[in-house]
């Protein structure tokens, strides 16, 4: 009886691939003189003990932004999406605009948050406009999704975070126009708990659409995400690029089974 494949999330780099399992994690990357580089180490913080609905979504987010210290360490060269100006300077002014629009009388409260949520998104698109970003997410995706099914794959892949973008943005609308109706003196803390549950609401969406992929539903909140990674978020990687990203994905792998031996 064949083994059943691990959960594996992943991450990608400006040069290389990041790959985790529920215990372990792997990176690789490509240096300039063209050498792989991989490192591996178990994980300091995992968040599978968290089964409260409204922590779980926050708690993997951490666990996630956990790693990027640990990879930067043993990694040195691994080089960020965000760390690069451009990025960090639209997410500046996406910060703004958003603000921007939450104080515009102009607009109601549905279409301050939709301008908000839109300008949110901004520090993404900016980053991914690099091909060699967009080309290491798709060898990422065409990696762990052969892994997963046993066959090959294509660069989209179901559990890409972009599909978090439909769920994300309907929750994040519906609890700042909720939050807008707090008196003034409370108003920040209420958008700090609308924002807190619209990522643990939209957390829980996502694991249902995961378990759910052929309800119409799923399919119709899945289609924002799906066309982002299709016309933007990924690209047909080289051969090279998916060499870093398979041996991100072996190791990776010797160590989630070496630690579940050692148990």
């Amino acid at each position: 009886m064949s083994e059943e494949p691990l959960r594996l999330g992943g991450m990608a780099l400006t040069n290389g691939v990041l790959v985790h399992g529920p215990n372990a994690w792997a990176c690789a990357i490509r240096l300039p003189d063209g050498r792989l580089e991989v490192a591996s180490d178990i994980k300091r913080y995992r968040s599978s003990g968290v089964t409260n609905p409204l922590l779980r979504g926050p708690a993997r987010l951490a666990e996630a932004i956990a790693l990027l210290p640990q990879v930067r360490r043993r990694l040195p060269g691994t080089k960020l999406p965000f760390e690069r100006p451009r990025v960090l300077t639209s997410m500046i002014a996406g910060a703004v605009v958003a603000q921007f629009a939450r104080g515009s009388r102009r607009l109601g409260p549905a279409a301050q948050e939709l301008v908000a949520a839109l300008a949110s998104l901004a520090p993404a698109a900016v980053a991914l406009r690099s091909s060699e970003l967009a080309a290491y997410h798709g060898a990422e995706h065409i990696t762990i999704g052969t892994y997963e099914h046993g066959e090959a794959r294509e660069k989209e892949h179901e559990r890409c975070g972009s599909h978090l973008v439909g769920p994300l943005l309907g929750t994040l609308m519906i609890g700042n126009v909720l939050a807008a109706r707090a008196p003034a003196q409370f108003r920040l803390a209420a958008r700090g708990l609308a924002s807190l549950g619209a990522l643990a609401a939209s957390t829980e969406i996502f694991s249902w659409m995961v378990r759910n992929p052929d309800h119409p539903l799923s399919k119709a909140l899945a289609r924002p995400g799906h066309e982002i990674q299709h016309r933007l978020a990924t690209a047909e990687p080289t051969a090279e690029q998916l060499e870093v990203a398979e041996a991100a994905l072996a190791a990776c792998l010797e160590l989630e089974h070496g630690y579940r031996d050692r148990d």
